[in-house]
């Protein structure tokens, strides 16, 4: 038995049955990270002598719980007080956090064994992994592919067997859309269903940590550890958690389902829309009725989205200076020089230019013009939204306009890169949770790419959306495996 070849909950039905155990299943995770991870670059940091402790305690029964003896990724923006915490960038290259994320101490408490952390764009900013100060992730389908980001290495961890499940962060669409590439399931719960108590911050209004993982049912497991109030998390919701896996199996008994026609336009390459059409035909065939409705300022979320994040990281980047913490220059000739020399230094071209637009839409003169023009149109966004749920249970939409795109191919083109999140950054905005599942396979270039449906629900609508995703995830019938994964 291969145990990679297991998803999160094979795995644990094969160690609780005594099938193989903890330390079986991480040292062959182990092994096929040495052999695989140099051509994907999906961990930045493993840690390996640690993993093999804790799979030992494991079986040992002294870590018991309902993820005992499962190999785990973790995005390299969640702080460990083990290893680096470093974002991708050469600002926290050696940062080393003096506490751990809630969200980590929830998976080790529930059992689970941290295999290492995962590649992603420097400071989540990025739709492509390929702004990491440690070299670009590249996709396990094809690659000479990007995976999408900025939580690319955890998609392509998960895709690639390099580990069971993960976590990411999703600030814009950032466990989505590589999911979507990468033939796997993403999750981006409800703002403050999951704490945030130890991410590092991009633009604290729109992140949120959720599961990555190669099924709906693994990140039904993941959701069931990691969701709930933290009094650590001002932002924390002490609404009631669902048990996610209960369930799980029957569709809800009233589907309605709406389609928005402003995500189903002529620019979606043609096997996004067969894979629309085919989730449509399949939730009709179980007695889903569907809707259409109007979302009438989706074409406001992109530039609404670039004016948030990018002001809310000015801020939240501006603490990273060369005196208080992170990368300090050596040569600076007075206190402005420390400043600016340490920030050039450290940052990446493309946190950079964050920085600067935030900055700018900050600015006086501008911050109204800009930054609370934009917190206006955010609020109309959320009401499109609520007013679409007063109809319609959930929203189906494709989760990118195409497969994976060639890695490097918008480098010198921010505008066309930042439109890759048009499906998903309004989720974000409105603060309502998303899933991306696998939804078919393109053919581009001879190559075979998977692309992603999107479905979305109302806040804390969690366990319908995964109960909807389940059913699709069943009849499509996928079990996407990418070409990288038959090399060893």
């Amino acid at each position: 038995m291969n145990l990679t070849e297991l998803d999160l909950c094979g795995l644990k039905e094969a160690i609780d049955a005594g099938r193989c155990s903890a330390l079986e299943a991480t040292t062959a995770y182990l092994e096929r990270i040495e052999a695989l991870n140099p051509a994907i670059n999906a961990y930045h940091e493993v840690y390996a002598q640690r993993a093999l402790d804790q799979a030992r305690l494991a079986d040992e029964g002294h870590r018991p719980g309902p993820l005992s003896g499962l190999p785990i990724s973790i995005k390299d923006n969640l702080c460990t007080e083990y290893g680096r915490t470093t974002c991708s960038s050469r600002m926290l290259a050696e940062f080393e956090a003096p506490y751990t994320a809630t969200v980590v101490k929830r998976l080790e408490a529930a059992g689970a064994v941290i295999l290492g952390k995962t590649n992603m764009d420097e400071f989540a900013m990025g739709s492509s992994s390929e702004h990491c100060a440690w070299g670009p992730v590249r996709n396990p389908w094809d690659t000479e592919r990007g995976p999408g980001g900025s939580a690319g290495g955890a998609a392509a961890a998960a895709a690639a067997w390099l580990c069971a499940g993960g976590l990411g962060s999703d600030t814009g669409g950032s466990i989505r859309q590589p999911a979507a590439y990468c033939g796997v399931v993403g999750l981006k719960p409800t703002y403050g269903r999951v704490s945030r108590y130890g991410l590092v911050a991009f633009a604290s209004s729109l992140d949120q940590i959720g599961p990555v993982t190669r099924s709906v049912r693994d990140s039904a497991l993941l959701m069931n550890v990691i969701s709930g109030h933290d009094p650590l998390d001002s932002t924390s919701s002490s609404h009631p958690v669902d048990d996610f896996l209960a369930g799980l199996e029957e569709p809800p008994a009233r589907l309605r389902i709406g389609l928005a026609r402003q995500y189903l336009g002529e620019g979606n390459h043609a096997a996004v829309k067969a894979a629309v059409d085919q989730a449509v035909k399949i939730l009709s065939g179980a007695g889903a009725q569907i809707i259409e409705v109007d979302l009438p300022h989706t074409e406001y979320g992109i530039p609404t989205y670039y004016i948030v994040a990018t002001s809310e990281a000015s801020s939240n980047l501006a603490r990273y200076d060369g005196v208080h913490y992170g990368h300090r220059t050596r040569n600076a000739k007075d206190l402005v020089d420390l400043y600016a020399a340490s920030r050039a230094e450290g940052f990446g071209d493309e946190v950079k230019r964050r920085i600067m637009l935030g900055t700018y839409a900050l600015s006086s003169g501008y911050f109204d013009a800009y930054y609370v023009r934009a917190l206006k149109v955010r609020r109309l966004i959320r009401r499109d939204f609520d007013q679409a749920f007063e109809n319609c249970d959930v929203l189906l939409c494709p989760t990118t306009t195409d497969p994976a795109f060639v890695a490097g191919k918008n480098a010198d083109d921010p505008l066309s890169m930042y439109l890759n999140d048009v499906y998903t950054v309004n989720a974000n905005l409105a603060g309502i949770p998303g899933i991306s599942i696998p939804g078919g396979l393109a053919e581009v270039d001879g190559v075979a790419l998977p692309v992603g449906v999107q479905l979305l629900g109302p806040m804390f609508e969690e366990a319908r959306l995964l109960r909807i995703a389940r059913l699709l995830e069943r009849e499509i019938g996928l079990g996407l495996c990418p070409p990288v994964v038959s090399r060893v």
